[in-house]
């Protein structure tokens, strides 16, 4: 069962004998995270797509994949469209597309560990409305037709000290606990891993790029917790280092234990945890507390150690992304034009040699001239890596996982004179992320507030990116993480000191570059005194912008006073890091304009 269309046509044959209409296949597993393992990329499996985000709905007879703006082009190069139609997974969801498409009767089915409560509830209601019905299903049919599916990964996790945490898990579980019985509730349902992880101050070893312990916990509102996870994923030590207090199982034994809360109140989110856990729940007789994960206010506002670590890792990161630019620099010069496979190897190599560097904190997107058009391209996912060539621009956005840390930074080289129309869009880009660096906002502000400071001088010009100007990123986890962002789409969490949040606006000419300028910040009160608390963002990501893409001419004066002063510092923080010729390379790079 080699090809798309084998695989395609046993899921339906077990979707016949089933009596089911349509299939979803979403981009997620049991954990609903961005990031899974191989044995769980179900969406790739029976689609070829390799993206992070979208869904595939199966029928009897066709099939047709959903995916957002990120994936336009990428779903076209990946997915067969003898085979799948291709929808927009925002402006047209795959629900309210079934409706269209089936009779009155039909059953749709999804497992429910792979969707959220919310989801299940939301598009269970849409098919009613067209007389059709959702089916939760747990025995999945992708994973009965994927015969070579690989074996899970199972490694032991690491134990992180409070060097690097600056507290202690008891300490966090009894914090939590005291916000678990404010909201009435008598536990709480800690699913998302990161927030497991966070937790328990441990950090996982078999998911590629995010350090998780793959695992779901119940949180009692004394502070003892029931951990279900792998016992291959608890390393030595894991009792003492947690504390009393700490009950681990098997996830085997989730259904039990969730049945066993019979009476009891409990937190969970519908948002985020998934569909089948709080099923479980109500069906045991517990009842549910709508309300998000306790932990994740807490864990997404890093406390001083986590700032500072934040601030060493991306002081050692910028050595290292520095490093590969001037290197970068004199091959072009010497007339060495690399393929984008290359390029990225040898930044890793750059950072391999970091202090408390763990890996990277997701695929290197390493795009040559048209497939930087492409926000999330990965060159390993196509036949050919694309190869520099001079008169175009080179987009590198990668990050690494440092014990004390987690980087992301993009940024756009220009190989050869790339032109006069993307030395402007480069401009306005930048334009938009000096002003989005340099925002002041008081006390309750949003992140969807402040989007359009990032994204005006495209837009007075007609111009747009289609994904968001901000995410929030972990400490030592996940490089996406919430619930802070920063975008067009509406988000209610205010940005709150310790929140580290990344600033990219963006531009993409399709099939000809695309152009990123991608710094992490972290929110901090401002000295500005006044009625209200005010905060602004540190720049934690120093590494120059290539002054080679600028129209200068579209800069004002404040504007380039701005890239000056950020240049300078860039200098002084960095650049005692570096070896002699690279040092002189920054040197140059970092002139004032």
């Amino acid at each position: 069962m080699n090809t798309i269309a084998e695989r395609l046509a046993a899921v339906r044959a077990l979707m016949a004998d089933a009596g089911y209409a349509a299939l979803i296949v979403p981009r997620a597993d049991e954990y609903l995270g961005e990031y899974i393992p191989a044995h769980n990329e179900r969406l790739r499996w029976i689609s070829g797509f390799t993206g992070s985000a979208g869904a595939v709905v199966v029928l009897p007879d066709r099939a047709a994949i959903f995916v957002d703006g990120r994936y336009t082009v990428q779903v076209r190069n990946e997915v067969s469209a003898e085979l799948f139609e291709y929808h927009h997974l925002i402006q047209e969801p795959y629900a309210r597309w079934l409706t269209q498409q089936l009779q009155d009767g039909d059953r749709v089915v999804c497992d429910p560990r792979m969707h959220s409560l919310s989801w299940f509830r939301e598009t269970g209601s849409t098919l009613e409305s067209a007389g059709l019905s959702l089916v939760p299903d747990t025995d999945n049919l992708v994973d009965r037709c994927w015969h070579d599916r690989p074996e899970p990964l199972v490694q032991p996790a690491l134990l992180l000290g409070e060097a690097f945490s600056g507290s202690n898990s008891a300490a966090k579980r009894a914090q939590i606990a005291a916000s678990i019985s404010e909201q009435g509730a008598d536990a709480a349902l800690v699913f998302a891993p990161d927030s497991v992880s966070w937790l328990l101050d441990v950090r996982g070893t078999d998911i590629p790029c995010l350090p998780i312990l793959q695992s779901f916990a119940l949180l009692e509102c004394n502070g003892d917790v029931t951990v279900f996870v792998d016992p291959g994923r608890i390393p030595p030590g894991f009792d003492r280092h947690v504390g009393e207090g700490v009950r681990l199982l098997p996830e085997s034994a989730a259904e039990d234990t969730l049945r066993s809360y019979s009476g009891k109140r409990v937190l969970a989110d519908a948002e985020a945890a998934n569909a089948w856990t709080q099923l479980t729940l109500q069906a045991g007789g517990a009842t549910l507390v709508a309300g998000t994960d306790p932990v994740l206010l807490p864990k997404a506002c890093k406390n001083a150690t986590e700032v500072e670590g934040a601030r060493q890792a991306h002081r050692r990161d910028a050595a290292a992304e520095i490093r590969f630019l001037a290197w970068l620099d004199a091959e072009v010069d010497a007339g060495r034009l690399h393929d984008e496979a290359a390029l990225s190897d040898q930044l890793a190599r750059f950072r391999e040699g970091g202090e408390h560097y763990q890996g990277p904190s997701f695929d290197t997107i390493s795009a040559a001239g048209g497939n930087a058009a492409m926000c999330h391209y990965n060159h390993r996912n196509v036949p050919q890596p694309g190869q520099l060539t001079l008169g175009s621009v080179y987009l590198v956005d990668s990050g690494g996982q440092y014990l004390d840390g987690t980087t992301d930074i993009t940024r756009t080289v220009a190989i050869g004179d790339p032109g006069e129309e993307v030395r402007r869009m480069f401009t306005l880009v930048l334009k938009g992320h000096i002003a989005l660096d340099q925002a002041r906002f008081p006390e309750g502000t949003t992140g969807t507030q402040l989007d359009a400071l990032a994204r005006q001088f495209l837009w007075q010009q007609g111009y747009d990116y289609d994904h968001g100007t901000g995410h929030g990123v972990g400490a030592f986890l996940s490089v996406h993480e919430g619930p802070q962002r920063i975008a067009k789409a509406g988000n209610a969490w205010a940005l709150q000191p310790g929140m580290i949040v990344s600033n990219e606006p963006g531009y993409y000419k399709d099939d000809c570059y695309g152009i990123r300028c991608e710094n992490l910040v972290v929110v901090r009160e401002s000295a500005v005194e006044g009625d209200v608390p005010v905060y602004e963002f540190e720049a934690l990501t120093l590494v120059p912008f290539d002054r080679r893409l600028l129209d200068t001419s579209l800069l004002t004066d404040a504007e380039t006073a701005w890239l000056n002063g950020y240049h300078q510092r860039v200098l002084e923080e960095i650049g005692p890091l570096l070896p002699e010729a690279d040092r002189h390379w920054l040197e140059q790079a970092t002139r004032p304009l």
